[in-house]
């Protein structure tokens, strides 16, 4: 009879111990399944191939790049020399500044009809239009990416300028204007833009990682004065019109 008690004290000091102990246990990780594995892989799959950079793309030449090789043969050496490349920037960041919402142009003058593959465009001289509503940092970074995106054609960079820059893209047209030095409207084609039959995009896109279909340029002006020219190019089936990531 005299145990009991022992037994009683005994059992409510283990219960006084051990439940706290049970509660301040942390809970057991959940289960790593084949799914899950997959789920976490495809996440970061999705964050490595998201892009730094990503917007509308558009660019406009004093040549055709629709075109067929008869039309082209005759521009060469004579056209497409000068190019305007724009850049739209939805989302993302370059060198760690965001850049969503601000734009960058770079107005190029070549040695030789760009794209033409038995002639040398280099040297090039260029002259890169900066979003005017951009912080310091912000027209650094557009520059660099600029810069970046267009290799050798905008190595040699005479004046980097703030503008008043708009960019429109819709539905395979654009608009650009760029304070008043720069302006560029386009078209999408139409059948009217054949001319012999036998046209295709004869000249690719100065710039990589962009997605753009060629179209028909109905305003392309520079008027500035970095360059040591200006020209008017309209009427051309010179421009491309679309998105790029970077």
């Amino acid at each position: 009879m005299t145990a009991r008690p022992v037994v009683e004290i005994s059992l409510r000091f283990t219960l006084c111990c051990l439940v706290p102990a049970l509660a301040a246990a942390p809970a057991a990780a959940a289960p790593v399944t084949p799914a899950t594995a997959l789920t976490a892989t495809a996440r970061v799959a999705a964050a490595a191939e998201r892009p730094a950079l990503a917007g509308d793309y558009l660019e406009v030449r004093t040549s055709d790049v629709w075109t067929g090789s008869c039309f082209a043969n005759g521009e060469v050496g004579l056209a497409g020399q000068e190019a305007i490349l724009a850049w739209r920037v939805r989302e993302g960041a370059w060198q760690g500044v965001d850049l969503a919402g601000r734009s960058v142009v770079a107005v190029v003058t070549a040695s030789a009809t760009l794209g033409d593959p038995h002639a040398d465009p280099l040297p090039a001289r260029s002259v890169l239009l900066v979003d005017e509503a951009a912080s310091p940092e912000q027209r650094t970074a557009l520059a660099d990416f600029a810069r970046e995106a267009g290799g050798g054609l905008i190595e040699d960079v005479v004046a980097v300028l703030p503008e008043a820059i708009e960019i429109s893209v819709h539905d395979g047209a654009a608009t650009l204007a760029a304070g008043s030095v720069a302006e560029v409207r386009t078209r999408p084609l139409g059948h009217h833009d054949s001319h012999c039959g036998n046209e295709e995009r004869y000249y690719p896109p100065l710039t990589g990682k962009v997605s753009a279909e060629p179209g028909t340029t109905v305003v392309h002006a520079w008027r500035g004065g970095e360059l040591g020219r200006t020209w008017s190019s309209p009427g051309k089936r010179s421009a491309y019109v679309g998105t790029f990531e970077r």
